[in-house]
């Protein structure tokens, strides 16, 4: 694939089909039957109220095509940083990769610490939007997996696997970021 088509976008929307949030477009560096890895220095984010700020790491962005997570691992002085979504299977739609962010997060810290988040926000949304029993278990169901992976330390909550992909980023857009860079006299 030409390097100029691997940029996309990826959306985040609402259980109700309204945008919740969108980043600038990231380098797709890998995309296996399981999942999109997109690659970014930093990231223009839009919130739906407009708000914009920027993101200031290095960043591996795994969008699941099956599993209910997608997961951000953002690189630290001290290690790898992780956040996880709890969120509907991403889609390819025209370019633009989108998933329902049904507000259940987890982090994991480079000292191996994890933290819930979010809990009372997936709760709000849950009676708002009135999620179905067989939606709520399958939100449920997922967060319980990611905790035990990142318990047991599982792909993709391995520091090695996110170098791997964030490597081949900067090996393919190395040349092409480096031809559009200003010349010093």
């Amino acid at each position: 694939m030409n390097r100029f088509f691997r940029w996309l976008n990826v959306q985040a929307y609402k259980h109700n089909g309204t945008l919740h949030r969108q980043w600038s477009p990231a380098y797709l560096a890998e995309e296996t039957e399981d999942y999109w890895a997109l690659c970014s220095k930093s990231s223009l984010v839009t919130e739906s109220d407009g708000r914009r700020w920027m993101t200031n790491e290095h960043a591996v962005f795994l969008l699941f095509k099956k599993r209910w997570l997608n997961v951000i691992a953002m690189k630290k002085a001290n290690g790898y940083c992780y956040y996880v979504n709890i969120a509907s299977p991403t889609i390819n739609d025209q370019g633009f990769l989108r998933y329902i962010d049904y507000d259940l997060d987890l982090k994991l810290f480079p000292d191996e610490t994890i933290k819930a988040l979010d809990e009372q926000e997936f709760e709000h949304h849950a009676s708002l939007y009135n999620y179905s029993p067989e939606l709520k278990r399958a939100i449920k169901k997922s967060f319980k997996e990611v905790r035990e992976m990142m318990e047991k330390g599982t792909f993709p909550f391995v520091d090695s696997e996110a170098d791997r992909i964030y490597k081949r980023f900067i090996d393919q857009t190395g040349p092409f970021v480096e031809s559009f860079q200003p010349k010093t006299k």
